[in-house]
């Protein structure tokens, strides 16, 4: 057995005993599930009073009937994408930290190093096992949305909806584990733990929550519920008038945007998943070629995080004393 395979074995086997941090996880697919029945039962009783309201038009004599509200089920995942991208991205920098301090904290460091242990083996062994456990949740919390769907949100999926789901998960496995690796490396470069701790919530704080709500904000049609132009019953092609005169603004929001790798991941997930209208029921291979940049993105944010926690978690860093 490799000395990469045996500290990945050590640090499944010690995740494995921290049953609080299990616990959390266990919480945030809860949540994230939560989130799916609500919203699936917000549907129902949008239905209910859209039977009721066509049933008085019709005790009336009205012949009038209007169109009933649309329920594409992928939808209704747009809630849990937003939990795994704020919490999820939370957790992830938690456990990418709690690698590099438990080993520091009980002492394990030092003793590892008193063996021949290659270069990378160390970093290559915690990056393996936080690519497994990252996996295990991921396709644990989207099997679990998906029998949601079907059994809660009655809803009827295609196979085309399940290879929407299963690129939705690979995305979200990619963003978590950036997380992660980013807060391994800090973790192992910094001085300080609680400093390296305070940089990685910091840098969170400003990439998913400040950046995105800055665009969000400067995105005139997230002001009104359902969206600004559709309240005023303004059509596609007018819209579009509108919008031609702010080109600049948009430019400038969208830049703004694009250098948070918490909403190109929240891009590609709710444009498989047809979050935004004008990507639902397209085709996938449609939706890959307008989201590529993107998905590339977020792609070299995951290599870069790797690399940059592969290179950092190297004997020199692990056996440096807290200044």
């Amino acid at each position: 057995m490799s000395n990469l395979t045996v500290i990945a074995r050590k640090e499944l086997l010690d995740f494995r005993r921290n049953w609080l941090f299990v616990a959390l996880l266990g919480l945030l697919i809860l949540v994230v599930l939560l989130s799916v029945v609500i919203a699936a039962l917000d549907f129902r009783t949008k239905m209910g009073d859209y039977n009721l309201y066509v049933s008085s038009l019709a005790a009336t004599g009205s012949t009038t009937v209007p169109p009933a509200p649309q329920l594409f089920s992928l939808q209704l995942l747009r809630g849990s994408l937003e939990y795994l991208e704020l919490l999820g991205a939370l957790f992830a920098i938690i456990l990418g930290y709690r690698l590099i301090a438990k080993d520091k904290g009980n002492g394990t460091t030092p003793l590892i190093f008193t063996r021949s242990v290659r270069a990378f083996s160390v970093s290559g062994g915690k990056l393996f096992a936080l690519a497994i456990i990252w996996a295990i949740f991921v396709m644990v919390t989207f099997a679990a949305i998906t029998v949601t769907l079907l059994l809660v949100g009655t809803a009827s999926l295609s196979p085309l909806d399940y290879a929407r789901i299963t690129l939705v998960a690979v995305a979200t496995w990619l963003y978590l584990m950036f997380w992660s690796a980013l807060a391994m490396g800090l973790g192992a470069t910094t001085s300080r733990l609680s400093a390296s701790l305070i940089l990685s919530l910091v840098i969170w704080l400003v990439f998913v929550l400040i950046i995105p709500q800055i665009g969000d904000t400067m995105d005139p049609d997230n002001q009104v519920p359902g969206g600004l132009f559709k309240s005023l019953s303004v059509s596609k092609v007018d819209e579009k008038a509108v919008t031609a005169h702010f080109v600049g603004f948009e430019t400038a929001r969208d830049q703004i945007e694009i250098t948070s790798i918490a909403k190109h991941y929240e891009r590609v997930s709710f444009a498989f998943l047809g979050v935004k209208d004008m990507y639902n029921q397209q085709p996938i291979s449609s939706v890959w070629t307008a989201l590529f940049p993107n998905s590339i993105t977020l792609l070299i944010g995951f290599l870069a995080a790797i690399t940059f926690a592969l290179l950092a978690t190297v004997k020199r860093n692990l056996l440096r004393k807290e200044s």
